[in-house]
């Protein structure tokens, strides 16, 4: 049943790439060029599509549910790949409130990026561990995917507006800016190209180390090391030899995958630009020339107006519940909640700066961003280096 459901994830991925080239056909539809990027035949069969990507991908949970006998949301990939769900089915309700083809354009890709970068984690039904095996697992967990995905439209709405408004005719602070953000989504796909190039290499290299309790420990890479364990000795000596060790504190096996993601992000993005002979963000700029920009600024403050609400359920109330069940403290400072208390406090005072300061617009567009930013610095660097009670949800 584990491969079934398997089967249903990559379904939706390709729906979900196929439904990305149907928005894309909607923009360029020149017989509708007038009418504000307004739904067309090829933004309804983008929908259609795009519905079909999420039924298939909600299959998929449903049977890696029933396979393992609790909600899949227990580890990197099962959490990541119901947060790209999740993120599909928020643009899906936003796409018949607001009948905006080009939100499709920018939402897909980041929710395909989201679900291939999960998918590159081990998928491997495994039983929970002690601290997970509570009901409060699928409540907090669930609800937290949940609002951060509603907030992630506030980010492509955010995008759609900056890519529209940021005069790409000479280099200022927010060209730069927009082209770093732009930069961190290609690296995402660097992480993609590399765990899927040497995963069908079949590569693996194994160390002994000491671990943050002073403990023997043993370590796998499925990615040549640049950085390795603390103390380490490699086993494989035919393998590529660390170039640099870290301390216990930090997962070396984790921070490596970041370096690869980051270096294969500079290749391609260098790539881009050659090709391009332009700004990544001035290359999409005419995709956005018909927007509507007052629609697209409404969208993503009504996104954090939803998406805050749900974040602050899952992510602070309901945490707080299970760490007192689990571990007899409400607040224990851990990475995650740290960041997880950023992220609330951030778009809290987003809310503020819109309603008490009237931060709309360009403003507004770039703390939508930021706030994104800062989710996904919480999923991949919080979750892939820092250790802390929450480490297995890197595994």
């Amino acid at each position: 049943m584990v491969e079934l459901s398997s089967n249903f994830l990559f379904a939706a991925f390709i729906l979900y790439l196929v439904g990305i080239l149907f928005f894309g056909g909607a923009i360029k539809d020149k017989r509708h060029a007038d009418k504000k990027n307004a739904p067309n035949k090829w933004a309804k069969i983008g929908i259609v599509v795009t519905i079909a990507g999420f039924l298939s991908q909600l299959t998929f949970f449903i049977l890696r549910w029933i396979a393992s006998g609790h909600a899949p949301v227990s580890n990197l990939f099962e959490f990541t790949t119901f947060f790209g769900m999740s993120l599909v089915g928020a643009f899906i309700i936003s796409y018949f409130m607001y009948k905006t083809p080009l939100l499709g354009l920018f939402t897909l890709p980041v929710a395909a990026l989201i679900i291939a970068y999960g998918s590159m984690f081990p998928r491997e039904v495994t039983p929970l561990i002690p601290a997970l095996q509570s009901y409060w697992l699928h409540i907090h967990v669930t609800t937290t995917a949940i609002g951060q995905a509603i907030l992630a439209i506030s980010f492509a709405a955010g995008l759609i507006y900056l890519v529209r408004s940021v005069d790409q005719t000479k280099k200022s602070k927010s060209t730069l800016w927009l082209e770093v953000v732009l930069f961190g989504l290609i690296s995402t796909l660097g992480f993609v190209f590399v765990s899927s190039f040497f995963a069908a290499t079949d590569y693996t290299a194994n160390f002994n180390y000491i671990n943050k309790d002073g403990q023997p420990a043993t370590e796998e890479y499925t990615i040549p090391a640049i950085v390795g364990p603390h103390q380490y000795e490699l086993t494989d000596k035919e393998r590529f030899e660390p170039l640099f060790e870290t301390p216990a504190i930090i997962s070396a096996k984790k921070l490596n995958t970041v370096i690869w993601s980051l270096a294969a992000g500079i290749v391609l993005y260098v790539l881009l630009r050659v090709i391009l002979r332009k700004r990544v963000a001035a290359a999409l700029q005419p995709w956005t020339k018909n927007i509507n920009m007052d629609l697209v600024d409404e969208i993503g403050y009504r996104s954090v107006l939803i998406g805050f609400p749900v974040f602050t359920l899952g992510g602070l109330i309901f945490a707080m519940i299970w760490a007192q069940i689990a571990w007899t403290r409400f607040w224990g400072w851990d990475p995650k909640e740290v960041w997880a208390l950023i992220t609330w406090l951030f778009y809290a005072a987003f809310l503020h700066l819109r309603l008490s300061k009237g931060w709309h617009g360009e403003r507004s567009a770039w703390l939508a961003v930021i706030g994104f930013i800062i989710i996904m610095f919480n999923l991949v660097a919080v979750n892939l280096v820092i250790a802390g009670l929450h480490s297995y949800a890197g595994s």
